[in-house]
């Protein structure tokens, strides 16, 4: 397992609730759901970490309880911030919608003359190689 989140810490090979770590995660989404903004939620809760940092933190599932790790937050208040979040993105126009992205077709299979002619010059061989392809044929069998 690699990094263990805040609120968390390890005893005899298992995660525990971290009480003080926990508290400032609830305080966390308490005050960002209130309003505040992520620097100001993380400084009230007493969290030191960057903006990009306390923003993992609020969408860390984790912190809904799973297999290893114990809840903290409940699914409501999890949903809400990330509710909230997505909200505020959208407001400041930083929800990016996928590009969509166009298949290319590389051609599998050519069609060619047979070679008639030997060069010595290996460039010129294949030269006029590539000159005897009549056409291409792709995967799905068109030309």
């Amino acid at each position: 397992m690699g990094h263990t989140p805040f609120g968390y810490r390890i005893e005899n090979g298992k995660a525990v609730v971290d009480k003080v770590s926990a508290e400032q995660i609830k305080i966390l989404y308490q005050s960002y759901l209130s309003g505040d903004s992520l620097d100001t939620a993380a400084e009230k809760a007493g969290i030191k970490s960057f903006h990009a940092g306390i923003g993992r933190m609020l969408r860390n599932a984790c912190y809904l309880g799973n297999e290893y790790y114990p809840a903290i937050i409940d699914p409501d208040t999890f949903a809400a911030a990330e509710a909230e979040r997505n909200k505020r993105a959208e407001k400041l126009g930083r929800i990016r919608e996928p590009k969509e992205e166009t298949k290319v077709v590389f051609p599998t299979a050519f069609y060619t003359e047979e070679a008639k002619q030997q060069f010595d010059d290996p460039f010129q061989q294949a030269e006029y190689a590539y000159s005897l392809i009549e056409m291409e044929v792709h995967e799905d069998g068109s030309q």
